[in-house]
């Protein structure tokens, strides 16, 4: 999968005719966030006949870095090495620390902070996102910056100042229960600090959860020690000099060292609105992922396109694969139609995936179907939603054993077993003479990267018989992270002796 294809001379016969009527293009990629950096790493591995001149541009000065596994940075549990995202620099020219300030349509450059001008023949904007901050009482300091003790949580550097501070802070409140303030609320509570989670809507994580699985997911917080308020809302950050607590609007004061917003994000734009391109939450693209003007591009956070929310991996990701294939293939059909997006958690000691339709509304949907297993005193809770004897939606709450298969089925859409309960424990499938679609050569171990059980075996038999090695030959795990343990687990039950694929 990584890496260029080794291809005989009559496998690059046709590649050779297209090239005579294809001259090299120069792309221009603003953005070396995980949009970005992903889509350079695509071109690099399809680009056989190296037609294609790749700059990467990146504003923050840091090597590209994995964005989704900075709570691991902020726990303590992970270097800052760690999360460093591959870039083939031997095929991509890579200028960190880079901002863009305007782009020249007309003459087809972008203009940067140093002054310079980069040509292009295809521009993508991969310019992501920025946090959310609501408009509280006491957040910002006269000129607009975010006073003293107070912190938004999106970036490594970000990361690094509210790590900083921590070390000589005691209590903490997270502004935000959605899965970015939930992870932000583990990584704090893991350095030692009294943490407390206020969250506007009735339960946590409201638009991916049922109300059942939200307040489950709120008390296993609570076992861990973290203190949940739902129904919460912050209307003011006090303190004179720097921030001292928050007040709700019940009037309620609660005292704090640091004060954390995670909110939710906003679409960076600004560089394609000065533009003229056409923006409305988002710079907004068709199925080819072009924007109103056809050589410029625009995919993942800042992308708005009609089959997806936008702020998740597997949307981003996938249209990098998508944009890759049209700029080094001219005849490519490629097209970007939406992705069926899964939202992963690590939730204290829980694990928690949760995808698709989970709340079908039982007056209105007549043809859904649910299928749960609640237990609020053990932490689980199980759902399935089906319609047409397909999964539409889960929730998986408290392990990761059936989440592999419930995945797969809800990605292919492809017909659940007669008895769907055998989908929420692995031990109802015994006796049964379904062995299940996670057992098949071709099942996804790494949904973020593609990474099937096939390519592990064979990679694992051609030497790679580490989760490091198999990471650095196949990108698994280097996506949310949750996959490692299978990995691991894979790699345990094959046989050191195996012989070479």
């Amino acid at each position: 999968m990584n890496g260029r294809p080794n291809m005989s001379a009559a496998d690059t016969s046709a590649p050779q005719a297209r090239a005579a009527r294809w001259t090299p293009q120069r792309v221009v990629i603003v953005g070396a966030g995980m949009a970005g950096t992903r889509l350079a790493d695509e071109i690099a591995q399809r680009d056989v006949g190296g037609r294609v001149a790749v700059t990467l541009l990146g504003a923050e000065p840091h090597r590209p870095y994995n964005r989704v596994q900075l709570t691991n940075v902020l726990a303590g549990a992970a270097a800052e090495e760690d999360i460093v995202l591959p870039v083939p620099e031997d095929e991509v020219a890579v200028r960190l620390g880079t901002a863009v300030l305007g782009i020249d349509r007309e003459r087809r450059q972008v203009r940067t902070a140093d002054g310079g001008g980069i040509g292009y023949d295809t521009l993508v904007l991969a310019t992501g996102a920025d946090p959310l901050i609501p408009p509280v009482g006491g957040v910002r300091t006269a000129d607009g910056g975010l006073r003293p003790g107070v912190f938004a949580f999106r970036t490594l550097a970000d990361c690094r100042a509210l790590a900083a501070a921590a070390d000589a802070a005691r209590r903490v409140v997270v502004v935000g229960g959605g899965v970015l303030g939930l992870e932000a609320a583990r990584g704090l509570a893991g350095r030692g600090l009294d943490v407390c989670v206020l969250h506007m809507a009735p339960w946590l994580m409201e638009a991916r959860l049922d109300a059942e699985g939200g307040k489950i997911l709120g008390a296993a917080y609570g076992d861990v020690g973290i203190d949940v308020r739902v129904n919460a809302t912050a209307v003011e950050v006090s303190g004179a000099d720097r921030a001292d607590g928050v007040i709700l609007d019940s009037g309620e004061r609660i005292p704090a060292d640091l004060v954390v917003f995670a909110c939710g994000i906003r679409p960076s734009t600004a560089l394609a609105a000065d533009a003229g391109l056409r923006v409305e939450r988002g710079i907004v693209v068709d199925d080819e992922l072009r924007t109103s003007d056809p050589r410029i591009h625009a995919i993942g956070d800042c992308a708005q396109h009609p089959a997806i929310a936008g702020g998740l991996l597997d949307s981003a990701w996938e249209q990098a694969r998508v944009l890759a294939e049209r700029i080094t293939d001219p005849e490519s059909t490629a097209l970007y139609t939406g992705s069926a997006e899964v939202t992963r958690l690590k939730a204290a000691d829980l694990d928690l995936v949760a995808m698709g339709e989970v709340n079908p509304d039982p007056d209105t949907d007549d043809d859904a179907a649910s299928v749960v297993f609640s237990d609020a005193r053990g932490r689980t809770y199980k759902k399935l939603v089906l319609r047409d004897e397909r999964l539409v939606g889960a929730i998986l709450l408290g392990d990761d054993e059936t989440s592999g298969l419930v995945t797969q089925l809800f990605d292919r859409g492809t017909v659940a077993p007669p008895d769907p309960k055998v989908l929420l424990f692995r031990g109802l499938r015994q006796g049964t003479d379904d062995s299940g679609p996670d057992l098949r050569e071709d099942a996804t171990v790494c949904r973020c990267n593609g990474v099937t059980r096939e390519d592990i075996v064979r990679e694992f038999a051609a030497g790679a018989r580490t989760v490091e090695a198999l990471r650095d030959r196949l990108r698994s795990g280097t996506g949310c992270g949750t996959c490692r343990g299978r990995v691991a687990a894979l790699i345990a039950d094959l046989p050191a002796d195996m012989p070479a694929a």
